[in-house]
């Protein structure tokens, strides 16, 4: 497919449905990063991730853990942009570059507990949610609660949403890669 048939829409030349949102995201963020001008084709889609995106910054995990659920889900749909923002985000959180280095990595994490909550939410990617009894008997033996395997759900919904759609219309890593670093 050519990369020329998604267009990285302003505010602008969007459809009239997806204007108020983007603008919302420009008023919150400073700026309108190029995947929320790309996912704006569809203003139910850009809505319904900012409004999933939502609930998940809410959830019962902290932001270093929401973040762990995201990398993992970014790294597993190999979506180079998601990577480079949520490392961005990770670092901003004051994480140790150990953790940041093997969530990109994905390798087992330094932190036990984090490490727990990464092997979950690979074992609900692998699974589509059907994760065996005893991969949840370790989430939670590694002191999660149950409404934790939930909220890794949510994130794993609201990023596979992301990834898909940052992949299928290849939107650039704007700012570029070394403005992640």
């Amino acid at each position: 497919m050519s990369t020329h048939v998604f267009t990285t829409h302003t505010i602008d030349t969007a459809p009239e449905a997806a204007r108020a949102t983007m603008t919302g995201v420009r008023r919150k963020i400073g700026h309108l990063p190029g995947a929320v001008g790309l996912m704006a084709e569809s203003p139910e889609l850009l809505k319904g991730f900012l409004t999933a995106n939502a609930s998940f910054e809410s959830c019962g995990l902290d932001p270093i853990q929401r973040e762990v659920v995201v990398l993992t889900v970014a790294g597993r749909n190999e979506c180079h942009l998601c990577v480079a923002m949520h490392t961005a985000t990770l670092v901003r959180h004051g994480a140790a570059a150990e953790l940041t280095d093997a969530l990109r990595a994905g390798t087992d994490l330094p932190d036990e507990r984090l490490e727990a909550l990464r092997r979950f939410t690979l074992a609900v990617l692998d699974n589509r949610g059907a994760v065996r009894d005893e991969e949840l008997a370790a989430f939670l033996a590694a002191g999660y609660q149950p409404r934790h395997a939930l909220d890794v759900v949510l994130g794993v919904g609201t990023y596979t949403i992301s990834t898909f759609a940052n992949r299928l219309t290849r939107a650039p890593i704007d700012p570029p890669l070394a403005a992640y670093a």
